[in-house]
C-alpha cells in the first residue's frame, strides 16, 4: 500500500498546496506557479499511467515489421539453397557472404524497431522532466529576494532595492511554501519513471531530484536563520508597527 507513489494522493496534495498560497499571499507570483504545478501534476498523472500501459498500435508495427524482415531473410536463404546445387562453391560463399551481411543489417533493423515504443516515451517523459526543471528554478527566482537577515538590516535602501513588506511569520510560510513545491516537483520526477525502467529516464529524473533538494536545501538554510532570530525579529515587527500607531496618532487632529 505504501510502496508506490500514488498518483490521485500527488494532484490532491498540489491542489491543497495551491489554495493554501492563494489564502495567504492572493495574487502573488508563487500562487500562480502553484496554480501551473497543480495542473503539471493533474497531466503527469496521466501522462504516468499512459507511459504504464503497453502501446498495441506500436508494437503491432513493430511485429509486422519484425515479420517482414525474418520473411525476407527465409526467402533469401532458399534461394541461396537453391543456387547451391547448380553453381559452384565459389558462388556459393559469395552468396553466403551476402546472406550474412544481410542478417546483420536485419538484426540492427530489428532492433530498432524493438526499442521504438521505449524511445518514443522515453522522448515524452524527458519534455516533461523538462518542464519540472523549468519550474523548479522558477520557484527559486521567486525566493531569491526573500532575505530573512534584511528583516533588521538597518541599512539604506537604493533605488533598485526588492519591496519587502512580509513580517517575519508571512516569510517563514513563504519560504515553507516554496520548499513544499520543489518537494511536489520531486514526487512528479519519481511517478513518471515508477513505471518505466529506462536508464535514459531514470538518469533524468533523479537530475531533477537533486535540483529541487539542493534548491530546498537553500531555504530551509533561510527559515533557520529566519528562527534563529525569530525573538529579534519579532521585537523588530513590533517596534515598527508602534511607530507607524504613533505617527499615525500624531497625524491625525
Amino acid at each position: 500500500m505504501y510502496r508506490r507513489l500514488d498518483s490521485v494522493h500527488l494532484v490532491q496534495t498540489a491542489a491543497q498546496l495551491r489554495r493554501r498560497i492563494g489564502e495567504r499571499f492572493p495574487g502573488s507570483g508563487l500562487g500562480s506557479v502553484a496554480t501551473e504545478l497543480e495542473t503539471v501534476t493533474s497531466e503527469a498523472s496521466s501522462l504516468a499511467d499512459r507511459i504504464a500501459q503497453p502501446n498495441w498500435l506500436v508494437r503491432g508495427f513493430v511485429f509486422l515489421g519484425v515479420l517482414f524482415i525474418v520473411g525476407l531473410l527465409c526467402t533469401v536463404a532458399y534461394q541461396l539453397r537453391l543456387q547451391r546445387g547448380s553453381q559452384g562453391w565459389s558462388d556459393f560463399l559469395q552468396g553466403l557472404e551476402a546472406l550474412v551481411n544481410d542478417l546483420i543489417f536485419a538484426g540492427l533493423a530489428v532492433y530498432f524497431l524493438v526499442g521504438l515504443e521505449t524511445r518514443r516515451k522515453r522522448k515524452r517523459v524527458l519534455t516533461a522532466l523538462h518542464t519540472l526543471r523549468s519550474l523548479a528554478h522558477i520557484v527559486d527566482m521567486h525566493q531569491l529576494t526573500k532575505d530573512p537577515e534584511r528583516l533588521l538590516a538597518q541599512g539604506p535602501r537604493t533605488e533598485s532595492s526588492p519591496e519587502r513588506t512580509m513580517t517575519s511569520f508571512e516569510l517563514n510560510r513563504y519560504l515553507d511554501y516554496a520548499s513544499e513545491l520543489l518537494a511536489i516537483m520531486g514526487k512528479i520526477a519519481a511517478l513518471y519513471v515508477q513505471d518505466f525502467d529506462d536508464a535514459v529516464a531514470l538518469h533524468a529524473a533523479s537530475d531533477v531530484q537533486d535540483l529541487t533538494v539542493n534548491l530546498s536545501r537553500s531555504i530551509w538554510q533561510k527559515i533557520v536563520i529566519l528562527t534563529r532570530d525569530e525573538p529579534a525579529t519579532a521585537s523588530a515587527d513590533r517596534e515598527g508597527a508602534r511607530g507607524q500607531s504613533s505617527s499615525a496618532r500624531a497625524a491625525s487632529p
